[in-house]
């Protein structure tokens, strides 16, 4: 049985402890109001407070929602300059009424830059929630994938795999409470599209679109399906695991043929809930854009980085003693599929963008030109931590046998998918006030520590070996 070190779980402790503490003084530091916004920038000597844009740039172009909503108060504001300019031939009056217009339009976007300066820490602790439980996803999904095809490789690996995935408990909870917080308590912008001005007919802002999606994209209804994605999620989970323990004692292969059987369906499952998950909780921060290719992307980035973990896991259950029918065969395996995962992402992601690039529709690509002219360093970043790295270090057939590249070429990964999500976030929530500082770490520490504490007291409850399935022999003289 192992055993959670002390030295580990302090570890995990302080991580929590520091990521809270280090999260509680972002949320503090947030302005409060317009005044607090230009006073915190007058201090720091300069109008940009961490901005990665030029002192001209416009707001309204980081993110595709607040073109319609910019559209919309231009065209208002015409409207109203039109019907004054009829009322009165006093030319001082017009210019008057042009002086006020051009008021209104500051402190509109002085407003919109508070808001996105708010939603920064919000914004943070979203991508650092939504990373660990994508990591806890991606192994359950493969964890399922390896029940279903009865594979004869991996069964030494699979209570790591139930380990891990004891995550997807607390990491959905912390999503749903994060959009509980977000479309009912309000306490941050980061959907742009629960806005209820949106909506609202003879608002300045009122959108067409935004209207036309609201049967699917509605408060109540957004938090019902976030409760039954997690629901299914967490109930395979829990029964698969169940199963697995009781057919360590079993008498027959019962419960391992209940197991195969539960994985085929939780996988047509999961396929449905998935996609629809990626489209809610992530492709809804730009709510007039759309890609059918997004699920499958997600997907792919949520697989790689649960293989990564199960390699680095595996890896420090070897060193320390653990796993002892584990050989650098099975690590060679999870090394090819984080190599093979890598190439999927790529070929998705170029897929995506290049379609979307060439047609050149600018409802469609204004989501590329965003992140390209504003977040220049992690979009294209990204690419190379995602795959040029992997396809240099990890297609060499004898580096995947040696865990120090494996633990190399992991932590290189799980970088590049959090910088990925980070990529797919904060145009829309933040637009160019982006920059990984105390409240990113502070997120990223306060996630790891949770991670790390409930995926290892998880191994603690059950043999690290399942004893009684079919292909555990085979899987114990794995070798090739």
């Amino acid at each position: 049985m192992y055993t959670f070190s002390n030295r580990l779980r302090l570890f995990a402790i302080i991580s929590f402890a520091l990521g809270a503490i280090m999260v509680g003084f972002s949320l503090a530091s947030v302005p409060s109001s317009v005044e607090d916004m230009k006073a915190m920038e007058a201090a720091h000597g300069h109008g940009h407070d961490g901005d990665h844009a030029d002192a001209g740039h416009d707001d309204a172009k980081t993110a595709h929602h607040d073109d319609h909503k910019a559209d919309a108060a231009d065209h208002h504001g015409d409207e109203k300059a039109h019907d004054d300019a009829h009322a009165s031939t006093d030319h001082h009056a017009d210019a008057s009424h042009g002086a006020n217009a051009g008021h209104d339009d500051a402190a509109h976007q002085d407003e919109h830059k508070l808001q996105q300066l708010q939603n920064k820490p919000w914004a943070a602790i979203y991508i650092a929630a939504f990373f660990f439980m994508m990591i806890s996803l991606g192994v359950l999904a493969f964890y399922a994938i390896q029940r279903a095809a009865q594979a004869g490789w991996s069964p030494v690996l699979f209570r790591v795999m139930e380990g891990i995935t004891a995550y997807i408990i607390p990491g959905t909870i912390s999503i749903i409470l994060l959009l509980f917080i977000s479309g009912v308590l309000h306490w941050n912008h980061l959907f742009h599209w629960m806005d209820p001005e949106l909506i609202r007919e003879g608002s300045p802002t009122y959108d067409k679109l935004t209207v036309g999606k609201q049967a699917w994209l509605n408060v109540p209804w957004f938090l019902i399906r976030a409760v039954i994605y997690s629901s299914i999620w967490i109930a395979y989970r829990q029964i698969s695991r169940r199963l697995s323990i009781r057919q360590d004692n079993a008498t027959d292969n019962s419960n391992f043929k209940k197991n195969f059987r539960l994985a085929a369906m939780f996988l047509v499952l999961f396929l449905i809930s998935e996609s629809l998950m990626s489209w809610d909780w992530i492709m809804s921060f730009d709510h007039h854009w759309f890609s059918t290719l997004f699920g499958w992307y997600v997907f792919a980035s949520m697989v790689v980085s649960g293989v990564t973990v199960i390699a680095l896991v595996t890896i420090y259950l070897k060193s320390r003693g653990f796993l002892e029918y584990v050989n650098d065969s099975h690590l060679h395996d999870l090394a090819k599929f984080m190599f093979g995962f890598s190439i999927f992402w790529a070929y998705l992601w170029f897929s995506q963008f290049m379609l979307i690039w060439y047609s050149n529709i600018p409802e469609e690509v204004t989501y590329f030109i965003t992140r390209i002219e504003d977040y220049n360093l992690p979009f294209f970043g990204m690419l190379a931590l995602n795959l040029i790295f992997p396809l240099l270090i990890l297609m060499n057939s004898d580096y995947k046998r040696l865990n120090w590249i494996i633990v190399i070429a992991g932590i290189v990964i799980l970088f590049g998918h959090y910088i990925d999500i980070f990529n797919m976030v904060m145009p829309a929530t933040v637009g160019p006030h982006w920059s990984i500082g105390i409240a990113e770490i502070g997120a990223i520490l306060l996630f790891l520590g949770i991670f790390i504490f409930v995926v290892f007291t998880a191994l603690t409850k059950a043999p690290l070996l399942p004893k009684r399935n079919p292909f555990i022999e085979e899987s114990k003289q794995f070798h090739y």
